[in-house]
């Protein structure tokens, strides 16, 4: 990943799940998290986005604002959203732009076989559009948590 804590965010632009355009400087001026995931509705991006969901008020609160992003539909992502009521905004990457420009799509192996897909990691962006923090390797269900303790440290 050439990507490094203290430089830059990727600009990025893309559709939500309502079709709504987000772009990275819609988001100056505040904290983000921007988490990137395999797949909708598979276990661990489920796990992982509904952990989010259940602490989003202390997302609120801290002033995070919430992105996921991963290769899907628009249309995979609304129904993704709805089916677990997530109240966060999910990006489609269908042409992996942005997957790309992060250094998140990548080789990985699964049984044995070997593929490209998009890496779990996750961007702590500060509100000058700056990277405070890299999350690698991310544990679904402790993701949330981690996020929440490191973000009081950042500010």
């Amino acid at each position: 990943m050439d990507i490094k804590i203290n430089q830059p965010a990727p600009k990025f632009s893309a559709l939500d799940q309502t079709g709504q355009a987000h772009k990275l400087t819609d988001y100056l001026g505040q904290w983000l998290l921007l988490y990137f995931y395999p797949k909708d509705d598979t276990p661990g991006c489920t796990k992982e986005a509904c952990d989010i969901r259940d602490r989003f008020k202390e997302f609120a609160a801290a002033k995070l604002a919430v992105i996921g992003l991963s290769p899907d539909s628009v249309e995979s992502h609304g129904k993704f959203a709805e089916k677990y009521k997530l109240p966060f905004t999910l990006l489609a990457d269908e042409d992996k732009k942005i997957v790309k420009a992060y250094g998140v799509w990548a080789k990985k192996t699964f049984m044995g076989k070997e593929y490209m897909g998009t890496k779990r990691t996750s961007f702590l962006i500060n509100p000058q559009g700056i990277i405070a923090a890299i999350y690698e390797n991310v544990k679904p269900d402790e993701h949330a948590a981690k996020i929440l303790r490191d973000i009081t440290k950042l500010k």
